[in-house]
């Protein structure tokens, strides 16, 4: 069973995925292959094995848009360390505490196996991806080691042997709150429900057009659909109509294979029927219509005439608008900071994005309910000028680095608000 799923996986990477063309010859699946056959034999072959061979195999590729995960139907747990880190210098600073209760926010990491974390930089280079610390992610590594060396505020270390917990259940947030009078803040943590996203602006509409200055917090944001943010663009633009389309000659690409096709056909229907959202359902609909019409056509250039007409009423309130970004904001995430930045009423602070959206739109192929590889199917022109956002995203106005600080102080929050107060001085 094994063996056949990871071909048919090798097969959508090298034919249907959007970055086949451009990353042929990257992969090499023979010694995966060879893994799994000999794992097989032996019976020693788990389903948490197999997804960490597949997660492997495509690092190859360096697309840290697809991955591949057990379905969320599948009797299989999920499970991690109860905690996550994030890299400064030499050390691996915990910033948040999920069910691992040895550990506190703010401990540093010094070593994984007695290995220094600098040492480690270099050995797990290729699953990091990314060549700055602030763009590394270690979730995947952590777990490849039985223990650590801690050491806590006061400067004392211990070693404390890793468990592994089942995780835990994310939970979007979409709220808006007064920060201070006169100043809202809004936190996106995805852009998956445009239904909650269109009921949260509904409930606040009056607080948003008397409010003068907005804060909004997409540092933590795991996308979704682009039309999810529709209703808040009136908001974002300044007193004026806005063609939101208008781009320079930067197009998308998608590669219509039948696998592709089939997957997103089915996919858009059953979004068009769980949505209410009427914008989002007329680019659904639209989306439909050119997946049924070009279908097995390979790479092509949806026409999406009906959406470029698509004019937005700015407004006047909020005059000024902060959005903190951060590299956990990507896909949809990264769509919104970018369109933000069309705004002269937005300034931008905090860290780039995570930049995924050079192949995007992504399409998910599952395995008898227990497995689910998500791949995209877009590809953007820009890739072809050097102008890619992939390992680069998008970057802030304002640049403000990661530190230890940021465990016990909104660096990002005490800055918007400064900045609100000198704009309005100004």
């Amino acid at each position: 069973m094994y063996i056949e799923m990871f071909e048919e996986i090798v097969s959508i990477c090298r034919h249907d995925y959007s970055g086949c063309q451009d990353k042929k010859g990257w992969d090499h699946p023979e010694k995966y292959v060879d893994e799994i056959c000999i794992l097989e034999e032996k019976q020693q072959l788990t389903p948490d094995k197999f997804v960490e061979i597949v997660q492997d195999y495509l690092l190859d590729f360096k697309e840290q848009h697809m991955f591949f995960k057990t379905s969320k139907k599948s009797v299989e747990k999920r499970y991690d360390v109860g905690f996550k880190v994030r890299r400064f210098e030499d050390q691996l600073f915990i910033t948040d505490v999920g069910k691992e209760k040895r550990v506190k926010k703010g401990h540093a990491i010094v070593s994984f196996g007695n290995v220094p974390v600098i040492d480690l930089v270099e050995k797990h280079r290729r699953e990091l991806v990314e060549d700055h610390q602030e763009r590394e992610n270690w979730n995947s590594i952590i777990g490849k080691y039985q223990f650590c060396e801690i050491m806590d505020g006061n400067g004392h270390t211990y070693q404390m042997e890793l468990k592994k917990y089942e995780k835990e259940e994310y939970i979007p947030q979409y709220t808006i709150e007064e920060l201070e009078k006169g100043i809202l803040l809004m936190t996106l943590t995805d852009f998956a429900n445009a239904d909650a996203i269109t009921q949260l602006v509904h409930q606040h509409q009056e607080a948003l057009e008397n409010c003068r200055k907005l804060i909004i917090d997409v540092r933590v944001n795991y996308g979704g659909n682009d039309s999810s943010y529709f209703q808040l663009l009136p908001y974002i633009f300044e007193n004026r109509e806005v063609n939101i389309n208008t781009e320079d000659d930067e197009y998308m690409l998608i590669n219509c294979t039948e696998r592709s096709c089939e997957l997103e056909i089915a996919e858009m229907n059953n979004a068009i029927a769980s949505t209410e959202d009427e914008y989002t359902k007329k680019v659904l609909k639209i989306f439909l219509r050119e997946w049924k019409k070009n279908k097995g056509k390979g790479f092509v250039q949806f026409d999406l005439s009906d959406l470029e007409d698509t004019i937005i009423q700015g407004r006047k309130n909020p005059e000024q608008i902060i959005v903190m970004t951060d590299v956990t904001c990507g896909s949809s995430g990264d769509s919104f900071v970018e369109i933000c930045k069309r705004s002269s009423k937005v300034t931008v602070i905090g860290r780039p994005t995570a930049g995924l959206n050079d192949y995007a739109n992504l399409a998910v192929m599952n395995w008898h309910d227990q497995f689910e590889l998500w791949y995209p199917t877009s590809r953007l022109s820009r890739i072809d000028n050097g102008k890619g956002m992939t390992g680069v995203g998008i970057k802030p106005h304002i640049h403000i680095p990661w530190t230890p600080k940021h465990l016990f102080e909104d660096v990002e929050i005490q800055t918007a608000l400064k900045l609100l107060e000198e704009k309005a001085k100004a």
